[in-house]
Order: C-alpha cells, then structure tokens, then sequence
C-alpha cells in the first residue's frame, strides 16, 4: 500500500502526489468516484471499458435476455419505470 499525506485547498481540492497519478494513470480530466461511510473518504478512479470487452458485455446480455424472453420494449419500458420512480 502507498500511503502519502495531502491536504484540502480552500476550494475543496486535493492534490494527488505524482508517484500515485503515475501507477494509477491519473490525467488531467480523469474521472474519479467519490465515496464515503460518513468518516473514511475513497477516491476510485472511474475507467472506460476497452471496446473489446463492452462489445463482448453486450453480446453476452443479448444472448441472456433472448433466452430469458425480454425484448427490447421490455428493457425501455423498465428503464422509463425506474426513472419515473426515482423522481418521485
């Protein structure tokens, strides 16, 4: 584990140290997910799938919903459901 000490600007950034963006991959513009318990912080870098392997993803879950009977309709119409149900 590679621990390191940073601390909070008055706008609320964070400085990542060097060697850490480095191993990681971290970039100007790179996406991070920000998560907490209430009083541990976790920063999780958030990466694109390879186009291979999504491709393969969809594939896979085609061949699962045929199997299954679900339809195209079906999928938008839960996905309507579950963003109407968020709202409210």
């Amino acid at each position: 584990m590679n621990v390191r000490v940073t601390s909070l600007s008055s706008k609320g950034q964070v400085v990542i140290p060097n060697d850490i963006r480095e191993k990681l991959s971290l970039t100007p513009g790179s996406n991070l997910l920000v998560l907490t318990d209430g009083s541990n912080l976790l920063l999780k870098p958030i990466k694109a799938p390879k186009m291979k392997i999504f491709t393969r993803l969809m594939k896979q879950s085609r061949k699962l919903a045929s199997k299954n009977g679900i339809k195209q309709r079906d999928v938008n119409s839960i996905i309507k459901s579950v963003r109407n149900e968020s709202r409210s």
